[in-house]
């Protein structure tokens, strides 16, 4: 039985795009908004393959007001929108700062204006772990207080995180649901979709990419903190383990009665610190690869440790993370191997 039609925007992005299949298997029928500016059409190509159907995108900026009600009086049977697109890079949001709160915030406040004018009542934001800033206590729930974002891209999320608490307060029946993922690494099993970045800044496709001799070799920077092995510690969680957690939070979402709270908060994290040189060690466990690694110096803005606590997640959503470290590498690996098609 069918359960509703879902827009998801940013459906060609590495998360968007696995929470499409995710959704599509658990019964609704999914549309894509995503202009492709930083998502990729392979990986729609990908999502169709793995579906064995054409799910429809919109090729439209969604800071164009008009060009997204357009889609919404198109697409007039929409019950749930589970919003990624948003710029995510760290180092550029701190070099223009100006293009990433215009763009995530623009973007936020259009799609939630349509919410109303359309009264679609179930919303789920993308956030982000860096809204935790530099944790305070460990692991971290979903009351740990906020610290000072690190980054521009990490106001933009904490922005985001009050406008839609703001909206949901100010709209009685409207629920807004915010997921704050981890680490999202590896790839669908298949290995038809996974991460497409050239210049990864994120672990994971930096290791898969000097394990395949993209790169000559990677760094690990700092191995003289206070853990196990002087690395820094972080909660790696799989790709797909992250998308069906945004297909239980609109199931649940769809299933509240108004009178509950209009905002629901998550962490999505599997609660378990992995080191960078434990991290390394898996990927060269599950591959055979030897990797070309340096230790290097601490890099400055580096938290030492963060995982989450996801009692809340687990308890309210029935959310259980399916991929341990292994199968996270594995799957990258496979991916990795898989993106030559491409090249």
């Amino acid at each position: 039985m069918k359960k509703g039609k879902i827009l998801v925007t940013g459906g060609c992005g590495y998360i968007g795009a696995h929470t499409i299949v995710d959704l599509v298997e658990n019964g609704f029928d999914v549309v894509s908004i995503d202009n492709l500016s930083r998502g990729k059409i392979e990986m729609l190509y990908g999502v169709n393959e793995l579906l064995n159907k054409e799910i429809r995108n919109y090729p439209i900026d969604i800071c164009d007001q008009a060009a997204l009600e357009s889609v919404f009086e198109k697409e007039k049977d929409i019950a749930g929108i589970i919003h990624f697109a948003a710029y995510k890079s760290v180092p550029e949001s701190v070099t223009a700062p100006l293009l990433y709160y215009n763009n995530n915030l623009t973007s936020l406040l259009n799609i939630l204006r349509c919410c109303i004018q359309f009264q679609i009542r179930h919303f789920v934001f993308s956030s982000s772990c860096s809204v935790y800033g530099n944790a305070e206590e460990l692991p971290v729930t979903e009351s740990t207080p906020l610290q000072e974002p690190e980054s521009p891209y990490a106001a933009t999320k904490v922005m985001g995180e009050r406008i839609c608490a703001d909206f949901a307060k100010a709209h009685p029946g409207y629920q807004c649901t915010l997921l704050r993922y981890f680490n999202p690494v590896g790839a669908h099993p298949s290995a038809k979709i996974g991460e497409m970045n050239e210049q990864p800044e994120n672990l994971v496709p930096v290791i898969t990419q000097t394990a395949i001799g993209k790169r000559e070799k990677m760094g690990v920077f700092g191995t003289d903190y206070d853990t196990r092995d002087g690395s820094c510690i972080r909660d790696y969680i799989h790709v797909s383990d992250i998308a069906h957690a945004h297909t239980l939070a609109l199931q649940k979402s769809i299933s509240r009665n108004h009178t509950e709270p209009e905002v629901h908060l998550y962490n999505l994290g599997t609660g378990q610190g992995v080191t960078v040189l434990e991290l390394i060690h898996s990927f060269e466990k599950v591959s055979g690869v030897k990797l070309n690694y340096e230790l290097m110096d601490r890099r400055p803005g580096d938290v030492v440790q963060v995982y989450a606590d996801r009692s809340k997640s687990e308890a309210e959503l029935g959310w259980i993370p399916q991929y341990d470290i292994n199968e996270m590498m594995e799957t990258a690996w496979r991916w990795e191997q898989a993106l030559q098609k491409f090249i």
